[in-house]
């Protein structure tokens, strides 16, 4: 069977995240998305994502289909019942499909088939970008419980101050010393090769992924996710890291999310909190408005490869689009376009030759080949971001 996983109508609610990637590439929890089903479905999958986007991100078709929506979180139920609709068979959410089985050149119509409702109290939905950080909390549960299931801890050494042991699990070469654990309101789970310095104080759930590392004296409140690859020190608070991305001095982050290739200079701090308490406003890039999120608690969305300098002040519920580079003092706008450069005092176009070398080099950095794939990528979320910069 062939396992398709496709960008639905929550695509544009979750951008600028899915400028960059298809929806599946969202890390949520400790695993992304594609990477939760692949371990459920016991198999590998491909892409159904945007043209531009579809040279890095493929898509493979067979005799013999099933297409999922991965922005529903699977569980062992859930995926089984996945792997094992038949042809014609659809399996809904109310009116949304969450999967369905179709054969090669078939044209879908959903009328013509067996529609399944799922009735299970077990789905969790990434349906906007603070979905990320709000559902973290189960989404690590479910990704600890699944990834650690009948497998033991590397030791945890004992200069280590635990609370709730059971809940920790340490992968082969993680790192951590004189650092307090505390895993009674959720488990903390440390990657390959990760290091969690001296004097970090930790309470769960968390999870710091493969090759990551927390600076020294660093305070992680849960529910966080620190991705593959990333230095992170400070303050930090219910907020998501994806990947390859830096904060590695103090200042505060909380209730938000952070895509890959970004750094946050030392000191930069963000709004969580709205001076009055009222409910936290975020931009949407398909209404061209600022959408109501229902919450109270919401700091910043950061697109992938963005940057701030040193003392950067974010306000409550802002947005920074791809490749934006934000500095200066005072609070910059809660909406910051693709490719802005400046900050408060105003902001000009980021050119590509310039944000494509400052690329260049930060993966450079990392082993990694900013090559003409990932260029004509950002190319073309600079020309469909252009509408929302000044000039």
């Amino acid at each position: 069977m062939n396992f398709i996983l496709f960008d639905g109508p929550e695509r544009n609610n979750l951008l600028p995240f899915t400028y960059t990637r298809p929806v599946a590439e969202i890390r949520v929890g400790i695993l992304s998305l594609r990477e939760k089903w692949e371990k459920h479905l016991n198999t590998s999958t491909t892409s159904e994502t945007q043209d531009y986007l579809s040279e890095k991100f493929s898509k493979t078709t067979l005799d013999k289909n099933i297409k999922i929506n991965p922005v529903y979180l699977p569980t062992e139920n859930l995926a089984g019942i996945v792997k094992n609709l038949q042809e014609n068979q659809a399996l809904f959410d109310d009116d949304r499909p969450i999967a369905y089985f179709f054969t090669n050149n078939q044209k879908v119509n959903f009328d013509d088939f067996e529609v399944i409702q799922y009735t299970h109290d077990d789905l969790l939905k990434i349906s906007n970008t603070w979905d990320i950080f709000r559902l973290n909390g189960e989404a690590i549960q479910r990704d600890f419980e699944l990834l650690t299931q009948g497998r033991k801890s590397q030791p945890i050494p004992n200069s280590v101050f635990c609370i709730h042991k059971e809940n920790i699990f340490l992968e082969e070469g993680a790192k951590v010393e004189l650092a307090s654990l505390n895993a009674s309101a959720g488990p903390i789970y440390i990657g390959k090769d990760a290091e969690i310095m001296e004097a970090c104080a930790i309470r769960g759930p968390f999870a710091l992924c493969d090759h990551s590392t927390l600076k020294m004296g660093a305070k992680i409140y849960g529910p966080t996710t620190v991705g593959p690859h990333c230095k992170v020190g400070g303050e930090v608070n219910n907020s998501v890291f994806f990947g390859y991305s830096n904060k590695a001095h103090d200042g505060f982050l909380g209730n938000s999310v952070i895509g890959e290739w970004c750094n946050l200079g030392a000191d930069t701090n963000n709004s969580n909190l709205k001076n009055n308490y009222a409910e936290v406003r975020l931009w949407n890039y398909e209404t061209e408005n600022f959408a109501r999120t229902r919450l109270q608690f919401c700091g910043l969305m950061m697109g992938d490869h963005s940057k701030c300098g040193i003392n950067t002040m974010f306000n409550t519920g802002t947005v920074v689009g791809v490749s934006a580079n934000i500095f200066g003092s005072g609070f910059p706008r809660n909406f910051i376009p693709s490719f802005s450069w400046g900050g408060a005092a105003g902001m000009t176009t980021f050119k590509t030759d310039k944000a494509f070398e400052v690329a260049r080099e930060v993966m450079k950095r990392r082993n990694l080949e900013f090559d003409q794939i990932e260029e004509k990528i950002l190319e073309h979320v600079f020309e469909i971001s252009s509408k929302h910069r000044r000039n």
